[in-house]
């Protein structure tokens, strides 16, 4: 199994930035792909962000140039940079783990962008 803690969200002005956090409780190394998705109510959950194993990343059009995904190995943490939001990113924000091809998913975290 693997579990996963995200951390970093928040409220937020438009145009402004938050750096979610996803932890983990496997060796990213261990992990074949972790990923970031986001849920806004009323509509289905929405890839963002994959990073594979080996540091292959990408990204949806819809955020890129905006959002990056990257690691910190001797963290075990994953993360999501997010610039220039705008209202319509608010959202539950999810990390997800692709380990021994099973999914795991952790709570979410809440992200608010209002003026």
């Amino acid at each position: 199994q693997v579990q996963l803690v995200e951390s970093g969200g928040g409220l937020v002005q438009p145009g402004g930035s938050l750096r979610l956090s996803c932890a983990a409780s496997k060796r990213l190394f261990s992990i074949d792909a972790m990923g970031w998705y986001r849920q806004a109510p009323g509509k289905q959950r929405e890839l963002l962000a994959v990073i594979s194993s080996d540091g292959f990343t990408n990204s949806a059009d819809s955020v890129k140039g905006r959002f990056t995904i990257s690691r910190d190995n001797a963290k075990n943490t994953v993360y999501l940079q997010m610039n220039s939001l705008k209202s319509e990113d608010t959202a539950v924000y999810y990390c997800n783990a692709n380990y021994l091809g099973r999914l795991y998913w952790g709570q979410g975290t809440q992200v608010t962008v209002v003026s």
